[in-house]
């Protein structure tokens, strides 16, 4: 029993390191803001991390309405996902041409998500930087503006847990957002800081990968920052009851420090 609580009490210290660890390394973004204002026509493209648990775009929209002021949306968001993709497998430059995906105007931004997996081989990584730099490239020529969304980092039981994959991932990031002077939603620090403050909270399914619907609303509580400069504390959608009101508290306060704190604002 006695080696049983030590060996507890050394997973819980190393947990609450790497956690201190990574909110000490504060990444330098180049773009503090998205170029738009209050963004009514957004597209996501991404895989089943952003599809899962009701789906960032859904969260979004209705956490929008749901703000203070409420921001009136209609029929502007759009979502394309391919599960288990990576940004090869997306035909960007239809998706992103007017009237193609249902909405005749252009897209006011672009937010897309490519593998968790990309920076943990340097193929991956190479071609991650590659493929996002082609798409920034297509998608301002359709007058839209690019985002990049940050992936959380796979945790217990995926087999990639407490490996050097989520700092991989934020030397990618970091790099294609700067080289490419585009705006990056810093969800894997929200689900980092998080985890530190309460490391019991349940943001990922079975796998260790996939959104729990609390993990999925911290990711869209980011996004309504960024985009909105509206804090989500206090916004009453809690995706109709399916969140307890504790954990949509903390969550909303974690996305608006997290978005504050990198962004500088």
């Amino acid at each position: 029993m006695t080696r049983l609580r030590f060996a507890a009490a050394l997973a819980a210290t190393l947990t609450f390191t790497y956690g201190q660890a990574f909110a000490q390394m504060a990444p330098n973004p180049i773009v503090k803001e998205a170029k738009v204002d209050s963004p009514k026509r957004i597209l996501f493209i991404g895989n089943s991390l952003m599809y899962y648990s009701g789906g960032l775009q859904t969260h979004l929209h209705r956490m929008a309405g749901a703000g203070s002021p409420p921001v009136d949306l209609k029929d502007g968001y759009k979502s394309v996902h391919i599960t288990g993709a990576n940004l090869t497998n997306y035909p960007i430059e239809f998706l992103v041409k007017p009237g193609n995906v249902g909405v005749k105007e252009p897209f006011e931004l672009v937010v897309f998500a490519s593998n968790s997996l990309d920076a943990n081989s340097d193929q991956g990584k190479t071609t991650y930087l590659q493929k996002s730099k082609e798409w920034i490239q297509v998608i301002r020529a359709e007058g839209a503006e690019p985002v990049l969304y940050w992936l959380p980092a796979t945790v217990k039981p995926h087999p990639l847990a407490g490996s050097d994959l989520g700092a991989k991932t934020e030397e990618m990031m970091l790099k294609a957002a700067n080289e490419n002077n585009v705006l990056v939603l810093p969800v894997a620090l929200a689900f980092r800081e998080a985890y530190r403050q309460r490391p019991d909270i349940k943001l990922q399914v079975y796998d260790g990968n996939h959104p729990t619907v609390a993990g999925q609303y911290l990711a869209a509580a980011v996004a309504y920052a960024t985009f909105y400069k509206q804090s989500p504390v206090g916004n009453p959608y809690d995706y109709f009851g399916a969140l307890d009101a504790d954990t949509k508290t903390f969550v909303q306060k974690i996305a608006d420090d997290t978005v504050k704190t990198f962004f500088g604002r």
